[in-house]
């Protein structure tokens, strides 16, 4: 592995290595090693998140040595550089038409695809289902037992190569239409009612003290979250900025659903 670490960071820095047939073999098992789930672009350290830089390089080095290929399923027609992801059934996921996940991606077994869209070096995590048209943008990292509503855009990045994936942990519930981009953590349990638009200069404010406290790139645990707005002074005049709402906190609990559904009713969040 560490052979291959650094073959990949060197080839990163000196693209012409990339015409070697050798260097080409190690990128392609990289992706292989990410198709498997053997590897990911970033990975739970402790309470925080560790990105595992030379795995986001091989992604990016990827792309360049690959050829543009037509690929049939049935009467559709696409081309495109990166083949479909195979093999559903031997891996226990469900593929509804017409989910797509690209080669590269990984599902853990019980996951759910509604017709939806998963990219390349993505991680979602087993019991987590991905709802009708929702997206799971390039490296994000989606935990066990996540509903992602429909509509739902979860953005991708992998450049600059330290860069945080964008990250939804275990147990979080995103409502339908919301977006979360840039690398924003959602941490575990939190509930995002529909609408919510997260990046990472979005103001998260907690309004349930006293005064507000304000959080940026990162939701709490357990947090149940709509979208608002503040007022904010421009030289144009005054005007109303969207932002994120914390309204309470979703009970803790063993029993996931009930706490979930205790929180979505407590709270009137529209989902």
């Amino acid at each position: 592995m560490e052979a291959l670490q650094k073959i990949i960071s060197e080839a990163y820095d000196n693209r012409d290595m990339l015409n070697d047939p050798q260097v080409q073999d190690s990128v392609r098992s990289v992706i292989e090693m990410l198709d498997k789930g053997q590897v990911r672009v970033a990975e739970p350290d402790g309470d925080g998140w560790k990105v595992n830089l030379w795995v986001k390089k091989a992604v990016s080095l990827y792309f360049p040595i690959q050829k543009m290929e037509t690929i049939e399923v049935g009467p559709f027609e696409f081309h495109d550089k990166i083949p479909l992801k195979k093999n559903h059934a031997e891996s226990g996921v469900r593929v509804v038409p017409h989910a797509i996940a690209r080669y590269g991606s990984f599902q853990e077994k019980g996951v759910i695809l509604m017709p939806s869209y998963v990219n390349l070096a993505t991680h979602i995590g087993s019991g987590t289902m991905v709802d009708t048209w929702a997206t799971v943008g390039s490296g994000a990292q989606i935990g066990r037992n996540v509903h992602l509503s429909g509509g739902v855009g979860i953005g991708g990045v992998l450049e600059p190569p330290q860069a945080s994936p964008t990250i939804i942990e275990d147990n979080c519930f995103i409502g339908s239409r919301s977006i979360v981009v840039e690398g924003v953590r959602v941490r575990k349990e939190a509930v995002l009612g529909a609408n919510v638009v997260l990046t990472k200069s979005t103001h998260i404010i907690d309004v349930t003290g006293d005064e507000p406290v304000t959080y940026k790139g990162e939701v709490p645990s357990r947090s149940v979250v709509i979208p608002g707005s503040y007022s904010k002074d421009f030289p144009a005049g005054t005007f109303n900025v969207s932002c994120a709402l914390i309204i309470g906190q979703r009970k803790e609990s063993t029993d996931k659903k009930t706490s979930l559904n205790d929180a979505l009713r407590d709270y009137s969040v529209a989902v």
